[in-house]
């Protein structure tokens, strides 16, 4: 019997999961078909879609805006990502109960240590903001041991209390945008704010890019985003988007999922809009 999977969001008419699982399932052979399902946002109305698709046989869902916090809510057992985030990207259905997960962060890492070529120990690392995105990543960027990795965000109590909840873990500090002049140049500087999806420019300042370091931009698809012309208007060579950390973080659900884990080289290819 074909096992059933799907992404669930609101919109979902923009989604490439479905292409990118359908691509994974078929080089890895996987008996399986992955749909899109754009989900009610009443009230309630995201655990019924689920339970539904549960009751119908399936057995995984890819999840993104604005259902990650009621992923989470509905989730019977959670990661320490997961937790640690306070949102889900994945579900997974087993023996009645409902597992969650969170591959955002290790899926920016792969991409970024593995297809980039950019190990992150002993680097300086700024992350942009203190949201869910960038929830998602600090677990898996601390395990990689940069040098340092500050998290800036305009509210100073947020990025504070994120720090707090990861400080165990490595060297991670928080500050504000008015701090960063005095905090000198990065290796990485992610944008994990929204600014890219409205076309802003996050506030920070051109002085925290190293030419030899790189800029990395959450967002994908979109070009070169205000964030990215910023940087390479700095003077760093190595500006990217998120479409490795897509594909990443997909193959990561597609290996809890299915126990194979696939190639993922060509997929990125196959996604990637050249920055210009």
């Amino acid at each position: 019997m074909t096992d059933r999977y799907a992404v669930i969001g609101n919109p979902i008419a923009q989604t490439k999961s479905p292409l990118i699982h359908g691509l994974f399932a078929e080089a890895a052979r996987q008996d399986m078909v992955y749909g899109a399902i754009e989900g009610a946002t009443a009230p309630g109305a995201f655990a019924d879609t689920v339970r539904a698709f549960v009751a119908a046989g399936g057995k995984g869902l890819n999840v993104t805006a604005p259902f990650k916090l009621a992923a989470f809510a509905l989730a019977d057992e959670r990661s320490e990502r997961a937790a640690l985030a306070g949102a889900v990207n994945a579900l997974k259905f087993e023996d009645g109960r409902i597992l969650a997960e969170n591959f955002d962060g290790i899926g920016l890492l792969r991409d970024i240590e593995d297809n980039l070529g950019v190990p992150l120990a002993g680097r300086r690392v700024l992350v942009l903001g203190a949201g869910g995105a960038a929830r998602g990543l600090l677990l898996p960027f601390l395990t990689a041991r940069p040098a340092e990795l500050v998290l800036v965000n305009r509210d100073a109590t947020k990025a504070e209390a994120l720090v707090a909840a990861v400080g165990e873990h490595g060297a991670v500090r928080a500050c504000t945008c008015a701090d960063l002049d005095a905090l000198g140049r990065f290796d990485l500087v992610v944008n994990a704010t929204s600014a890219s999806l409205t076309s802003d420019l996050p506030a920070v300042p051109p002085g925290v890019f190293s030419p030899a370091g790189m800029a990395y931009e959450l967002a994908y698809g979109k070009g070169l985003t205000p964030f990215l012309r910023l940087a390479r208007n700095a003077g760093v060579g190595r500006v990217v988007d998120g479409v490795g950390m897509l594909v990443e973080q997909a193959a990561e659900a597609f290996h809890w999922w299915r126990g194979v884990r696939p190639s993922t080289r060509a997929v990125i290819d196959r996604l990637t809009i050249p920055l210009t």
